[in-house]
């Protein structure tokens, strides 16, 4: 089976239909984008059962480390259940589950159901052409200072509290269709790397439509105000360079540098806003929140050092910190955090690994840019509490999909024809 257009469609499910909108009986695990992970899962276990021959290209690392990663947020589970809890912690802890089982079918059916690099070379378009369009709306309530989206009905689906279009420092805070505008910026900078590839390399469309979405990605990140996108999309370049030539790592300086002189000259005072988020963080009080979190989270890691409380049961009533990290340390432990990170890192390895045995610059070119979306997702992730975010995860897990993708195409593509049974 060829997952793309499944793929396709999840990808339009996650970026285009707003967050808050979510099938009311199932609460917060009712996001459409969710529900269309958990049947991706259910898919992938089928096509995976059931299939009569596979080509053997060795263990995968990707899918071992979410093996991994999974039986330690189980471990974590079973011993919550196994002990004293609060009553309303048991449902979020069971959401919690449903969430990561949704984000695993979504990373599994991507690197096991696209057999041909032009199928992923599709699918990739399509996420670049779709990141576009979320970064033009952007773009669009920055301009009518309205989020539009929020006046967005669909049958069968319900809508949190009524929202509006957030400021700082006096300037508006596109949010797209996401919860909040950080987990708008953080979606936009794991893009960023991919909409830069298609407008390099996929030559054979036109030069305009190639690099439309790269165009809106880039336009919309430094009006974000989000200290999350500043630094995911200053890493993301940063990795991308290293895999550039000399040429083309100098144009795109020169066009960042014309972009900063343009936004001195047509607004300075945002540009002044922008560096009062880093210069002035001392002072501020959601750096303050973050950093008082410290000693509360060692006090429940403390208790549960290795496998934590379990997943999804650290409420916010209790305390919210705006770093994923120090809360997976207190929910899942030192052990499942590791294994959580372990998936990062063996895609980064994995697909540059990949890279050193290529000799096409575009296939290079893309195993960078992935590597670069990787990083740049989980170092956000210090920013803010992204499993309550589905787009954001979603497009994390979807990301690691393709990387694994990648890496099995070139290993099939390796191998003589007459090897693959045909």
């Amino acid at each position: 089976m060829d997952a793309v257009g499944w793929l396709t469609l999840y990808i339009v499910l996650l970026l285009f239909i707003p967050s808050r909108l979510i099938v009311g009986p199932l609460g917060s695990a009712g996001a459409p984008s969710m529900i269309f992970g958990l049947c991706s899962l259910l898919l992938w276990g089928f096509l995976f059962l059931t299939a009569l021959r596979r080509v053997d290209l060795g263990p995968q690392p990707i899918r071992i480390a979410l093996g991994f990663l999974l039986f330690c947020v189980g471990v974590s589970y079973v011993l919550a259940m196994s002990r004293p809890m609060s009553p309303d912690e048991v449902s979020p802890a069971d959401v919690a589950l449903i969430a990561l089982a949704s984000w695993t079918g979504t990373l599994l059916l991507t690197h096991d159901g696209i057999h041909e690099r032009s199928r992923l070379d599709t699918l990739i378009w399509r996420f670049a052409v779709c990141g576009g369009l979320i970064a033009a709306l952007g773009l669009l309530q920055l301009a009518t200072r309205q989020l539009w989206v929020d006046q967005l009905s669909i049958p069968g689906l319900s809508s949190a509290p009524p929202y509006g279009l957030t400021t700082r420092g006096g300037y508006p805070r596109p949010a797209g269709t996401s919860i909040h505008p950080i987990e708008y910026g953080v979606v936009l900078t794991m893009m960023l790397p991919l909409v830069l590839h298609v407008g390099f390399h996929h030559t054979h469309r036109r030069f305009l439509i190639r690099w439309l979405p790269a165009a809106a990605v880039c336009a919309i990140i430094p009006l974000t105000s989000s200290r999350s996108a500043y630094l995911g999309a200053l890493i993301a370049v940063a990795i991308c360079m290293v895999g550039w030539t000399a040429a083309r790592r100098l144009r795109v300086m020169m066009f960042g540098l014309a972009g900063v002189l343009a936004g001195f000259l047509i607004a300075p005072r945002f540009v002044d806003s922008i560096v009062g988020l880093f210069a002035g963080a001392d002072e501020d009080p959601s750096i303050a929140s973050r950093t008082d979190s410290f000693s509360l989270a060692f006090e429940f890691i403390a208790q549960n050092p290795f496998f934590g409380r379990g997943l999804g049961t650290f409420l916010p009533k209790y305390r919210i910190f705006d770093n994923q990290y120090l809360l997976l340390l207190v929910t899942v432990g030192v052990v499942g955090t590791l294994a959580f990170l372990a998936v990062g890192v063996t895609a980064v390895i994995a697909t540059l690994r990949l890279r050193r045995r290529l000799e096409d610059d575009r296939t290079k070119d893309l195993t960078v840019a992935l590597a670069a979306s990787i990083c740049a997702g989980f170092t956000c992730l210090f920013m803010f509490d992204a499993f309550a975010f589905p787009m954001s995860m979603g497009t994390l897990f979807f990301v690691l999909g393709l990387a694994g993708a990648l890496r099995r195409i070139q290993q099939t593509d390796a191998i003589p024809t007459f090897d693959r049974g045909a």
